[in-house]
């Protein structure tokens, strides 16, 4: 079950629960963030409309998004509304649960991999995690993207820290980046195609994990994209890779020029 840093939701907040009793005046729901707690909805917060049967829009064991709108934990009551949420607002908070959940499974790893369980893991660095990271799933991609004295820097403990960037680096891929520019070339030297080709090929030839490919516009430009999962990265070798390209050119006496492709806002 993921579990958020706080005992008590805050009015407001979008809450993933699971009904599990539905009556004819409301329903109550077992919230799946905050183990052990439970929010009560009642009738006139189902839907907008007038509700004839509640059954109609909630049944036992679905799994439902509702807003907190009244917290009280003297009583241990939690009020939640099904009608005060767009519909957007409802997808995006279920996408999150479930990379939530991705990630939970992901700190399990990690602490099976120290002989720990997850209980253990939550105490000594998981809620840590929520507060420096915001949720635990951003730290593992801060690992996969920036090591694990990236973590270490932020105060994690260095075998949690390891045996975090160990999980993430295996399970994470490093979104990817795609930018482009073009070069302009021309050579009126009489070996003038073979040295065009022998400069394209220059420029795709950059001895690293980042794949530079070389596409014809229409003499004298071609397009250089490079993919890469670095945005800064990957602009240092688009602009090594038109180099590499001009000097050739340059060198038979020709001329080449780089423009950089606008990204679109």
């Amino acid at each position: 079950m993921v579990r958020k840093n706080a005992k008590w939701p805050e009015e407001g907040e979008l809450l993933v629960a699971t009904v599990y009793k539905v009556l004819p005046y409301g329903c109550f729901a077992k919230l799946e963030e905050y183990h052990g707690k439970e929010a009560f909805i009642h009738i006139s917060e189902v839907s907008s409309g007038w509700v004839k049967n509640i059954r109609d829009h909630v049944r036992e064991n679905q799994k439902i998004v509702a807003r907190c709108i009244r917290v009280n934990p003297k009583k241990g009551h939690v009020d939640a509304s099904l009608k005060r949420i767009r519909e957007d607002q409802r997808t995006k908070k279920i996408q999150q649960w479930k990379i939530e959940q991705k990630a939970e499974k992901f700190l399990e790893l990690s602490a099976k991999s120290l002989n720990k369980n997850l209980n253990t893991a939550y105490k000594e660095v998981g809620y840590d995690l929520m507060d420096i990271f915001g949720d635990i799933y951003g730290a593992y991609e801060t690992a996969a993207d920036e090591g694990a004295q990236s973590l270490i820097d932020e105060g994690i403990d260095e075998k949690w820290a390891e045996a975090i960037t160990n999980v993430a680096e295996r399970n994470i891929t490093p979104p990817e980046v795609h930018i482009s520019g073009y070069i302009d070339i021309q050579t009126f030297d009489p070996d003038g195609v073979d040295i065009v080709i022998k400069a394209l090929k220059a420029a795709e030839d950059n001895n690293t994990e980042d794949e530079v490919k070389v596409q014809y516009v229409g003499a004298p430009r071609y397009r250089i994209t490079v993919t890469s999962s670095d945005y800064r990265i990957a602009e240092k070798e688009l602009q090594n890779a038109a180099d590499r390209a001009i000097k050739i050119i340059e060198d038979s006496n020709g001329n080449g020029e780089f423009l950089r492709e606008l990204e679109d806002n």
